[in-house]
């Protein structure tokens, strides 16, 4: 009805290779709306009064004060009678403060940050560049960029890409993914991309996509008490009901012998004045037993020290949306961590390379002049094309005119480790047009890409892991340029490199090439027959600061362990710098581990330091509880 994906951005008045113009993003919210979902409504102060109030610690402490006001007043008067009572309620008003003015203040923060958390940067084409611009500002009519590991941010039509596949679980429920493609183009707000890259043309924002509706039905459920407040409830209920005991005893036996005393002396049908006041007496001495068994200090310590413990996590950069979260941290026994970022500044770049047999260190323009000087034209000519054909990064320009590298940090620095080869020679004629893109992944831990050359004939492109591209390939360049066969010696060569890259903390991956004369479009990228062109040996340096928090961590008994999917030498060397492995630690591979009997892996879970793998927890616990 509306002419497919070209009719749509014809009505939305959008171009496939120039987007959305800049001036017309008023009018476009106004007409569509924004790009944001919905909100409850931030709750009060007094909202987190009465949360605090329902402690039930706190709610038997009430009942004991109002039963020692009314006795005091009974039997003692004003104001005596009232300083118990009157004692009791103002620790408890100071505990309902301290808990909900420090809960209220952790919500107004936790909004914020929840603000920024979803303020996420997408790429989008505008004015006919590519940008980089918040989530909030997206609008109908905006052509969005996709690649792996990214949320949808609004719904959109696909116009085009490589094997795109979206993980609609988050609304459907399906844990299979689906294939998007032209025939199927609908892609979902809220959905995530598994796989390969494409361009979308945003058709709902915000509140009137699928995520929007959906979002507006749910609501939020209940909270668990965590395991401290179910222990002192506890503790408060047992203490109640042992004080109710004695207390119902006491004034049982206290009552007894007044009556019998009574029915001796005067007789029970004679009563004064002076006996209800001994009567109050007796009661007041019961609920003064049931006064003194509840401990209504044990509240106000156990507030007042997370309180602190929050005040502490505060100064050191973390902030926790309520008190009794602290209790729970304060359990955490083992902390496991991405090293990618994390540990790392995650800004990399290339600090040395393998080319025709020959490492160097390319720190430095003399160590680019030696390269230059090393290596002939055809083997510099193929480098620079398998750098810039396969490659997601993306050189933009910016508003103020300058140029700017878009992609992943390894991506970047490779690319601009091409950019600044091209300034010492000229390449030959890279003006190749892809046929096919296979985008990284980490299952595969590769990416390809079919380019069609110049000359005629077709040519892979395959750059990823080391020890997954050397495996494919069976040939290698020489200085000259040619293609000399991959013998054992030379291969050993190869993997003894890897390994002395890997143990200076260094990041590998390789690249490779294999010329076609056929291919088929719906098979994937050869397994074998690749010749290996250039080991790259990438840096990522270790953030300020970390050798230093886990050293604490160690110190506090908090074993700190790396997860990644890098490789295993670089993990180790980067967690020796770390403090991390230790002598006596194990670092272990995802398939090894997979592979070990129950038994050997009760074995060696307290001992793992280290740990190269991708979601092999599940499988692990599973085959623990099997």
């Amino acid at each position: 009805m509306h002419g497919g994906v070209d009719g749509i951005s014809k009505k939305v008045r959008t171009t496939f290779d120039r987007g959305v113009c800049a001036t017309d993003l008023d009018t476009r919210q106004s007409i569509y709306g924004v790009n944001r979902y919905a909100e409850k409504p931030s709750r009060s102060f007094w909202m987190f009064v009465w949360d605090a109030l329902q402690d039930t610690t706190l709610i038997i402490l009430m009942v004991c004060a109002l039963l020692s006001v009314v006795v005091g007043l009974a039997s003692e008067g004003w104001p005596k009678g009232m300083y118990d009572g009157l004692g009791i309620i103002l620790s408890i008003l100071l505990v309902v403060m301290v808990t909900a003015a420090s809960d209220y203040k952790q919500s107004l923060q936790f909004k914020e940050l929840d603000n920024e958390k979803k303020n996420i940067f997408i790429h989008v084409t505008r004015d006919g560049g590519r940008q980089k611009i918040s989530i909030f500002d997206l609008v109908v009519g905006d052509i969005v960029h996709l690649s792996i590991g990214d949320q949808v941010p609004a719904d959109g039509l696909f116009i085009h890409g490589y094997s795109l596949l979206i993980d609609e679980s988050s609304l459907s429920g399906e844990s299979e993914p689906v294939y998007t493609s032209q025939d199927k183009p609908f892609i979902l707000a809220g959905t995530k991309v598994q796989d390969g890259s494409a361009k979308m043309i945003v058709t709902a924002v915000g509140m009137r996509t699928e995520w929007g509706r959906l979002m507006s039905t749910l609501s939020e459920g209940g909270e668990d008490e965590t395991p401290l407040q179910v222990k002192l409830n506890g503790v408060a209920t047992i203490i109640g009901k042992i004080g109710l005991v004695f207390a119902t005893l006491t004034f049982v036996v206290l009552m007894t012998r007044f009556l019998i005393d009574k029915g001796l002396t005067v007789g029970l049908s004679n009563w004064y004045s002076t006996d209800a006041l001994t009567i109050v007496n007796y009661f007041a001495t019961a609920v003064t037993i049931i006064v003194v068994a509840v401990p209504e200090g044990l509240p106000l310590a156990v507030t007042l020290s997370l309180a602190f413990a929050m005040k502490k996590l505060m100064n050191d950069k973390a902030l926790v949306r309520h008190l009794a979260a602290c209790e729970t941290m304060g359990s955490a026994g083992t902390i496991c961590t991405d090293k990618t970022g994390t540990l790392t500044t995650n800004h990399m770049v290339v600090d040395k390379i393998w080319i025709a047999e020959v490492s160097k260190s390319v720190t430095s323009n003399s160590s680019l002049e030696e390269l230059n000087s090393a290596i002939s034209s055809s083997a510099w000519s193929l480098l620079l094309q398998g750098i810039f054909e396969n490659t997601s990064a993306e050189v933009v320009k910016g508003s103020d005119g300058k140029q700017t590298v878009l992609g992943t940090p390894t991506e970047i620095a490779i690319f601009e480790y091409g950019l600044s080869l091209q300034g010492y020679r000229d390449a030959e004629d890279r003006s190749c047009t892809k046929v096919k893109v296979e985008p990284f992944n980490s299952v595969k831990k590769k990416m390809a890409v079919l380019v069609s050359l110049p000359g005629g004939g077709h040519r892979w492109f395959c750059k990823g892991a080391s020890e997954i591209i050397v495996e494919m390939c069976d040939k290698v360049i020489d200085q000259d340029g040619d293609v000399i066969p991959l013998s054992d010696d030379r291969r050993k060569n190869i993997t003894d490199t890897i390994n002395s890259f890997a143990s200076d903390a260094l990041r590998t991956l390789c690249l490779a090439f294999k010329d076609v004369d056929e291919f088929d479009e719906n098979a994937d990228s050869p397994p074998n027959g690749f010749t290996l062109i250039i080991i790259f040996g990438i840096k990522d340096p270790v953030r300020p600061g970390v050798k230093e928090a886990v050293q604490s961590c160690i110190t506090a008994g908090i074993i700190v362990r790396m997860v990644t999917g890098d490789n295993i030498n670089t993990a180790k060397a980067i967690a020796k710098e770390c403090g991390i492995l230790t002598d006596d630690g194990i670092a272990i591979e995802g398939p090894d581990f997979r592979n070990k009997s129950p038994e050997e892996m009760r074995d060696l879970i307290p001992k793992i330091q280290v740990c190269f793998v991708f979601l092999i927890l599940s499988s692990a616990l599973k085959k623990l509880k099997d």
